[in-house]
C-alpha cells in the first residue's frame, strides 16, 4: 500500500498543528484545558468508530459531535474570544490602524531613553512608598479597546504624573495606566483578569490583571505591589517577580519603550 502525500497535505498538517498550538497557549493553565482534552479524546474515539464502520454507535456519536459544536462555543466562549483577539490584536501592528498620528501636529519618536527613565523613576519611587501601580506599555497590539472604561489623558510620560495618578487619594489610582507611542493616553482602565488557576495565591488583583492583559496582547506590564513594594514584570502570560530598577531599565531600553 502506497501512501500518496502531496504538498497541500503537508501544509494542511502544519496549519492544523499551528492552530492547535495557539489554542493550547491560550487555555494552558486553565480549567478549560481539561475540558479540551476530554473533548479531544471523545473525537478521536469517534474517528476510530467511523474507521471500523460501527454504524449504531457511530450514528449516536455523530449526533453528539454535531450538537457539540454549539456546546464548544458556549463552554469555550472566553477562549474563543481570546483567540479572535489574538488574531486581530496581537499580530496586527497598531501603527497600521492608529489615527492619532495623522492628527498630531508634531511627530515624536516613541520609546526614547528619557521616557524609559521616567517610568523607572516613578516605579522606584512608588516601590519605596509601597504605592500600588499598574502600567501597561503597548508594543504592536493596540490598547485602545482597553481604554473605553477609563479616562483619556494623552499626556507626556513623566514620573511626577505617574506618581500623581497612582496616589491613593487620586480618583484615577484604581485600574491601569495605558502607554502607547511614547505617551500616557489613558488611566483608571479596567483590565481583563486572567483565569489561570496555577497563579500563586499571593498575587492580588493587580498581578492577575497584568497577566490577563499580557495574555490578550503583546504588551509589557509593570506592577508595583502595594503590600511588598516589589516591582514585577508581566509578559506573554508570564511573570518576573521582584526585579530591580536596573533590570527594569534594561528591559525598557531594550524594548525601546
Amino acid at each position: 500500500m502506497v501512501i500518496d502525500i502531496r504538498l497541500i497535505d503537508i501544509i494542511d498538517i502544519v496549519l492544523v498543528a499551528i492552530i492547535l498550538f495557539q489554542l493550547y497557549k491560550l487555555i494552558r493553565g486553565t480549567t478549560a484545558l481539561s475540558i479540551f482534552i476530554g473533548i479531544f479524546i471523545i473525537y478521536m474515539f469517534w474517528l476510530v468508530v467511523k474507521a471500523l464502520n460501527m454504524e449504531l454507535i457511530g450514528a449516536l456519536m455523530g449526533q453528539v459531535i454535531g450538537v457539540g459544536v454549539i456546546a464548544l462555543i458556549i463552554v469555550f466562549q472566553q477562549e474563543v474570544r481570546r483567540f479572535l483577539l489574538a488574531i486581530g490584536n496581537r499580530y496586527i501592528a497598531r501603527h497600521n490602524f492608529s489615527f492619532r498620528r495623522f492628527f498630531s501636529e508634531v511627530e515624536e519618536e516613541a520609546g526614547s531613553p528619557k521616557e524609559a527613565e521616567e517610568i523607572v523613576r516613578a516605579s522606584e519611587s512608588m516601590a519605596a512608598k509601597k504605592t500600588g501601580a499598574l502600567i501597561v506599555l503597548g508594543r504592536k497590539s493596540s490598547l485602545d479597546i482597553y481604554s473605553e472604561g477609563g479616562e483619556r489623558i494623552d499626556a507626556k510620560i513623566s514620573a511626577q504624573l505617574l506618581e500623581t495618578i497612582f496616589f491613593k487619594n487620586s480618583p484615577l489610582h484604581d485600574g491601569a495606566v495605558l502607554i502607547e507611542d511614547g505617551r500616557i493616553f489613558a488611566a483608571r482602565c479596567p483590565l481583563p483578569i486572567t483565569d489561570n488557576v496555577t497563579i500563586p495565591p499571593r498575587f492580588g488583583m493587580r498581578h492577575r490583571a497584568a497577566l490577563g492583559i499580557s495574555e490578550h496582547t503583546d504588551a509589557l506590564v509593570v506592577v508595583v505591589s502595594e503590600e511588598t513594594g516589589h516591582i514585577t514584570l508581566a509578559e506573554s502570560g508570564t511573570i518576573r517577580e521582584n526585579i530591580t530598577t536596573n533590570e527594569l531599565r534594561q528591559v525598557l531600553l531594550k524594548e525601546k519603550i
